[in-house]
């Protein structure tokens, strides 16, 4: 029987993150999530279950409502980057869920790398 792409997003997804689980370290995890109109992104502490910041391109105040293109990652990636550093966050690990590091994810950890953040 053949997997659906459904099935095979969230079999990557929980490979990818059970992987990044063993490397956390005591770091908060940088979670993407994208959908065809929208990109956002959570830096998450998962020993407390908190977010910690968040960003997303559905907030007018980073002037990319509704669209989901590389620039608007990029400036999402830029706005959680600066969120973190005024929680007091430096480094984190990314987890790209079951999405593809190329892009659109990419560009958004481009710009989050570039904002400050290590990962």
């Amino acid at each position: 029987m053949a997997n659906t792409k459904l099935k095979l997003f969230q079999k990557r997804r929980l490979r990818v993150r059970n992987k990044l689980r063993k490397m956390a370290n005591g770091r908060p995890r940088l979670s993407v999530h994208r959908s065809n109109r929208n990109i956002s992104v959570q830096l998450i502490d998962d020993v407390r279950g908190v977010t910690l910041a968040a960003a997303s391109t559905q907030e007018s105040a980073l002037g990319a409502v509704g669209t989901n293109n590389k620039d608007a990652a990029a400036r999402v990636g830029t706005a959680i980057a600066e969120r973190a550093r005024a929680a007091g966050i430096e480094e984190c690990y990314f987890d790209r869920g079951g999405f593809l590091f190329h892009g659109k994810v990419k560009a958004l950890a481009d710009a989050a790398r570039d904002g400050g953040l290590k990962f």
